[in-house]
């Protein structure tokens, strides 16, 4: 084999060598340049979180041992007032639709039972 094949061989060696790596320097600045956008809208997402974080906070425990005991009695006492009334409602609805399951009009549904 002569001299200059020698130089052939690793020029193109060089040369693939040099596109690979020219290649991947462009795949990486591709995801580089996604993640920065990544990154700004997660930016932007924060600050609106931030902003709204005074929103999202919760009220600072009280315990009830220094409210006073009539002003407690009387709200749990509204509580089970308004859930009696919920539960009576919810009970008056049932009672509407088994009248309506146990009291419907037979001939409205004869086209089900009549023979061909």
């Amino acid at each position: 084999m002569p001299w200059w094949s020698w130089l052939v061989i690793w020029g193109a060696l060089v040369l693939a060598l040099l596109g690979m790596l020219a290649l991947f320097a462009v795949r990486l600045f591709r995801k580089l340049m996604a993640a920065a956008a990544e990154v700004t809208a997660l930016a932007e997402k924060a600050q609106v979180l931030s902003e709204r974080a005074d929103e999202l906070r919760e009220a600072p425990f009280r315990s009830a041992v220094f409210e006073d005991a009539g002003k407690l009695r009387a709200e749990r006492e509204q509580a089970v007032a308004d859930r009696a009334v919920a539960r009576q409602a919810r009970r008056d609805a049932r009672v509407r639709r088994g009248k309506l399951l146990v009291n419907a009009d037979p001939t409205q549904f004869s086209h089900l039972t009549r023979r061909n």
